[in-house]
């Protein structure tokens, strides 16, 4: 009896956990909307003048602010960590927020060729706004964060398709991804951005089955 117990603790338990976490993950594997209808982007202006918005894309959405330079370190950060490993997924891209000056879309210009040298930079966007615009925007996110003087925050925040921030709720309330902590950006924002990813992939594959179905 013994031996059939020891056998089956190590082959059937594992078997058993396994069926449970696959059957529960419609339940368990969702990113937590904190905030909906975060104030679309279309009245900003971009680097290529092309039209950016929010709705119908997965974007992590930053604010560098006046002193660009400074946030370089943020940004390859990102690059690094995030923007290299999902930017080939379909409507997945980066917005990062700049006020509106000759000055700044110079160092823009130069901060995406630097990132262009490193992978294909097509879905690193900027955007440029009044200050006013910018203070709106970031206050549609309703976050216990605070821009500063330059209109800047070193946390990227990440909006689903539907315009809404996700992040983290619970004992660890997460509005935002410090940029300048990798550790946070790969122990915590990776695993939520494939999170959002495989939630949206899922519904896909719901929707596909639905559609096969109904034809």
């Amino acid at each position: 009896m013994k031996k059939y117990l020891v056998l089956g603790v190590l082959f059937v338990l594992p078997l058993v956990t396994y069926l449970f976490f696959a059957s529960g993950v419609n339940n368990f594997m969702k990113l937590p909307v904190l905030t909906q209808g975060v104030s679309e982007i279309n009245n900003f202006k971009s680097l290529t003048g092309a039209p950016v918005r929010l709705n119908e894309h997965i974007t992590i959405l930053g604010f560098f602010g006046n002193e660009i330079e400074y946030k370089k370190g943020n940004a390859f950060n990102l690059n690094q960590k995030i923007y290299k490993r999902f930017y080939e997924f379909n409507d997945f891209q980066f917005v990062i927020v700049v006020p509106d000056n000759p000055e700044n879309e110079k160092k823009v210009r130069s901060l995406k060729a630097e990132l262009g040298s490193l992978t294909d930079a097509k879905n690193w966007k900027f955007i440029f706004g009044t200050p006013k615009q910018i203070e709106t925007l970031f206050a549609s996110l309703n976050t216990n964060l605070s821009l500063d003087q330059n209109y800047s925050v070193p946390q990227v925040f990440i909006v689903d398709k539907e315009a809404n921030l996700r992040g983290r709720k619970g004992d660890e309330l997460l509005y935002g991804f410090d940029a300048r902590s990798v550790a946070e950006i790969n122990n915590k924002m990776e695993d939520d951005v494939k999170v959002l990813l495989a939630e949206y992939r899922l519904a896909l594959k719901k929707n596909n089955k639905y559609q096969t179905r109904k034809k």
